[in-house]
């Protein structure tokens, strides 16, 4: 059986001027993130993990931020999109595990939802999709609460 693995990685600044997005849901007591597209950087992180263990390049190859075609564009929908780019490559998600390291919001209230949401984007199950939430034990701008960080991995399987 052929086996890839990719690792994806994102992070932003907050923005309060918009609403908190991530894996495609909605964290309505905190501020959003900042970025071209809607700033989820939990569906970029996992977007460049899939495009990486396929060896299709990173998200700004295919979806490149300053071409107004992205702005604000839902970034689940890119993740939908980055999806059928390795299907057509001939590779299946087989799972994924993700970290989100901030001090604020919490995750795991949420995580389950994510999960959901991901595996909805990425055609499987729900099982094969790990969100946990990390502090970073009030160091770095993480832990200052400026932002937030995503670390993805990804294991494809062929066919």
């Amino acid at each position: 059986m052929d086996l890839r693995v990719g690792l994806g990685y994102d992070s932003h600044p907050f923005d309060s001027e918009r609403s908190c997005i991530l894996g495609g849901v909605e964290f309505p007591e905190s501020p959003g993130l900042k970025g071209f597209s809607d700033g989820d950087a939990v569906a970029h992180a996992v977007t460049d993990a899939i495009l990486g263990a396929a060896a299709l390049g990173d998200i700004g190859s295919h979806f490149p931020p300053g071409d107004e075609r992205w702005r604000g564009a839902d970034s689940m929908e890119l993740l939908r999109q980055a999806v059928r780019m390795v299907e057509e490559a001939g590779y299946r998600v087989g799972n994924v595990d993700l970290t989100v390291i901030c001090e604020k919001p919490k995750i795991s209230p949420m995580a389950l939802r994510m999960r959901r949401s991901l595996a909805a984007a990425l055609r499987t199950t729900p099982q094969a999709v790990s969100v946990k939430g990390k502090t970073n034990e009030g160091m770095g701008w993480e832990g200052a609460g400026k932002g937030l960080a995503v670390h993805a991995v990804a294991l494809l399987r062929k066919g």
